[in-house]
């Protein structure tokens, strides 16, 4: 490395008077490696801040000197010394590696699963603390205090720097556990109207067996319950009553669609974070009334590090609507898409026994009517109110 800054420079020197200029050098205490005589000829490297010197010693003997300087670092600036872009390029740079060591790069947060990451940064922001900010202007103690109570749910926080980063790392408090009341007196009614096909009492008393027809309301279990003495005792009434019932679904679809198409009309526009900062690189707006955007951000790196400055271009694609008529056999298609969902998302802790579909059209829309026979569940609580 200390060549590469120093310049090193490879010299062959020939002459009557040889060892003479040898010795010369020698005596000189000049730093010379690599040395050696060959076929009348003295080979060595030298320093190229002894470059001059060693000519001078060679006049004095009458040497024929040749020299070929290496490849290194300081001589390929000192070919370029006259390119003033490349000086202030370095100036630039090293002025912003300066400036970026001591301020704020990214913001990392740690230890949060239910506080999200936008309501710390929206406090950070309040106390001052954001992309830019000089780690000396941070005042951690008082920073650290008044993020826990800025910020629901955080019962500790505390920050440290690690290089161009400010670590933030939270504690988040523990939210006590939902208390379900099973002691409450209750009875189990019906939710639907449906014949009764199975019963499984935990606790309370019976009050339809199986076979029977009930409606919604009607009372499936009692809390209550009285000894052949004449005590009462109220219970929360817990049972797993399995009814047949039905139900009755509605489903739309237009014959005529609306739909998006691209029109290959584009626009491209660039914008440039700096920091907090978004400063757009175009003028005027883009006029497209509906349109669709893709967004591609490509930060800049300086020595592998992510700088706080991006290039984001947004690429607008205009859109129109077309209107699409659909076949009888198209739109029933549609239609059973919303039955498959509505079965996946409503029904699935029941099982269909049987299903009726009709389908009629009417000024040009097609409704499909489903009928349901279902098996499922029927219990609904409801609470004992005692005076």
């Amino acid at each position: 490395m200390k060549d590469q800054i120093r310049g090193c420079v490879k010299i062959n020197a020939k002459g009557s008077e040889l060892y003479s200029f040898i010795n010369h050098i020698h005596d000189s205490h000049i730093n010379c490696y690599s040395q050696y005589v060959r076929k009348e000829t003295f080979c060595a490297e030298i320093y190229r801040c002894d470059l001059e010197y060693v000519k001078q010693i060679a006049e004095e003997h009458g040497i024929t000197l040749t020299a070929y300087e290496y490849d290194t670092i300081s001589a390929k600036v000192l070919r370029r010394r006259s390119r003033f872009g490349l000086v202030i390029g370095m100036i630039i740079v090293l002025a912003a590696s300066l400036y970026f060591s001591n301020v704020v790069i990214t913001i990392e947060i740690q230890g949060n699963t239910t506080v999200s990451d936008t309501d710390i940064l929206s406090a950070l922001d309040e106390l001052g603390i954001k992309k830019g900010t000089p780690f000396g202007q941070i005042n951690y103690v008082i920073c650290e205090n008044r993020l826990q109570t800025m910020v629901d749910g955080v019962s500790w926080a505390g920050m440290h720097r690690t290089g161009h980063r400010l670590v933030v790392e939270v504690t988040e408090i523990v939210p006590k556990p939902k208390m379900i009341n099973t002691r409450m007196p209750c009875n189990v009614v019906s939710a639907k109207e449906a014949v009764i096909s199975e019963t499984f009492v935990l606790d309370g008393r019976l009050m339809h067996i199986v076979g029977d027809y009930v409606r919604p309301g009607d009372l499936l279990v009692s809390g209550v319950t009285t000894t052949q003495y004449g005590d009462t005792s109220l219970h929360h009434a817990m049972a797993d009553i399995i009814g047949i019932y039905t139900e009755e679904e509605a489903f739309s679809e237009s014959l005529v669609k609306q739909r998006s198409v691209n029109t290959g009309n584009t626009d491209t526009r660039t914008r440039l974070q700096l920091f907090s900062f978004d400063i757009p690189l175009y003028l005027g707006e883009n006029k497209y009334e509906r349109r669709d955007t893709e967004k591609v951000c490509k930060p800049l790196k300086m020595f592998g590090k992510v700088l706080p400055i991006s290039l984001t271009k947004y690429k607008y694609t205009e859109l129109e609507t077309i209107e699409t008529e659909l076949t009888p056999e198209e739109c029933k298609e549609f239609l059973m898409e919303k039955v498959y969902l509505y079965e996946k998302n409503f029904l699935s802790d029941c099982e269909i026994l049987e299903r009726d579909i009709n389908t009629k059209e009417k000024d040009g829309i097609m409704t499909m009517n489903v009928k349901y026979r279902l098996k499922g569940d029927i219990c609904e609580q409801k609470e004992i109110f005692i005076k």
